[in-house]
């Protein structure tokens, strides 16, 4: 991440007036906590009124010379539903971030509409998924994030077990479970696999890099030849 790039994030980060400490904001951002005290002091001396103390922690006093960001009411709704279906259907580290993204965009609308995004006038029942914990799901977003082999133990839709090393490339969720897209080393192919039907899940230390005929954008290649030569043939 660019510097420039990191010390708004760091903004962002503090934004709805809760104390941040720095190890808060490094984990955040995967960087150190003295990186974090560097950008911190860079900020305070530009004047962005961030308050608190090493070993405290910070927090951002005041209003920044930013314009208030404009949403509609159908735009803050849809806001609020997007964050609710992450709430049920997604794993507790996604939730909390959406939630506090929530708090980020109430802290620069203008007063007048602060608060709106925060009505239940919209609500998400999803039981199913909910019980269902989705127990794998932030560990298969940080494989994916940081390119690093999986190994899984896999039950099928036939109760066989099997033990797979994949690279996973994408995750998807259908209204009734989560599934992993990735390059089976297995099967030397893509497969798809169900994430409550994961036994087991382990990070690996090997780290993948993009091959010809192996990335996401080669799945996706195959599967819309495979539907249009399905629309051709039927």
């Amino acid at each position: 991440m660019r510097r420039a790039d990191r010390l708004f994030e760091i903004v962002q980060v503090l934004r709805g007036a809760r104390l941040r400490t720095a190890q808060e904001i490094a984990d955040t951002l995967e960087v150190s906590v003295r990186t974090v005290y560097r950008d911190i002091d860079a900020l305070v001396a530009t004047g962005v009124p961030i308050e608190g103390e090493r070993g405290v922690g910070y927090v951002l006093r005041g209003t920044l010379l930013l314009p208030p960001l404009a949403f509609s009411q159908a735009e803050l709704e849809g806001l609020a539903l997007g964050a609710r279906f992450v709430e049920a259907w997604a794993d507790p580290e996604l939730a909390a971030a959406v939630r506090e993204a929530l708090v980020k965009i109430d802290a620069v609308l203008p007063e007048s509409r602060r608060g709106e995004i925060w009505r239940d006038a919209v609500q998400v029942n999803s039981p199913a998924l909910i019980g269902a914990a989705n127990a794998q799901l932030a560990l298969f977003r940080k494989a994916i994030r940081q390119k690093r082999k999986m190994q899984l133990n896999y039950r099928s839709a036939s109760e066989a077990l099997t033990e797979r090393t994949i690279r996973p490339l994408a995750i998807e969720a259908w209204g009734h479970a989560w599934t992993a897209t990735a390059w089976c080393e297995l099967r030397e192919d893509f497969r798809m696999f169900r994430l409550d039907r994961v036994m087991e899940a382990k990070m690996l230390d090997a780290i993948f890099r993009p091959e010809p005929g192996r990335t996401l954008a080669d799945y996706l290649k195959q599967l819309r030849e495979e539907r249009s030569h399905q629309g051709k043939t039927s």
